[in-house]
């Protein structure tokens, strides 16, 4: 999957998380916390990072973080992650987030941002990660 910054529609893929906003997760304003976005996306990337690791992982960076447009209460949420570079131990995953309203069929992106995930051994020390081809 390759996501592009110029997207308008959401990737043409099923979303590694998709969750719904809820009234517990909301600031003063009644807008869903960053916070609670940044989470959903640390999941989607963890997922993402496990599985292309075989194992374990954790997110030692998050870069680039960019809030776009407010997440309402009861709207639809769609996480995409997308694995843009693997390292000996680490990778970068770009997740992207994207809000539709219950009520329609209509989407928008909502946020988006880079994380950096180390494979680590049950020790918690860094891993190699296995290539595609099952070699490292």
């Amino acid at each position: 999957m390759s996501i592009d910054p110029q997207q308008q529609k959401p990737p043409p893929i099923e979303p590694t998380i998709r969750t719904i906003a809820m009234p517990a997760d909301t600031n003063p304003a009644g807008d869903i916390f960053g916070g609670w976005l940044l989470a959903q996306m640390d999941f989607a990337a963890g997922a993402a990072a496990a599985r292309r690791a075989r194992g374990r992982c954790a997110t030692i960076a998050i870069d680039a973080m960019t809030f776009l447009r407010p997440v309402l209460v009861g709207d639809e949420v769609s996480f995409y992650a997308e694995i843009v570079k693997v390292g000996r131990t680490s990778m970068h995953i770009r997740v992207k987030a994207w809000r539709r309203d219950r009520e329609s069929e209509e989407t928008e992106q909502v946020t988006e941002g880079t994380f950096t995930f180390v494979a680590i051994d049950s020790s918690g020390r860094p891993r190699p990660i296995e290539s595609e081809g099952g070699n490292n």
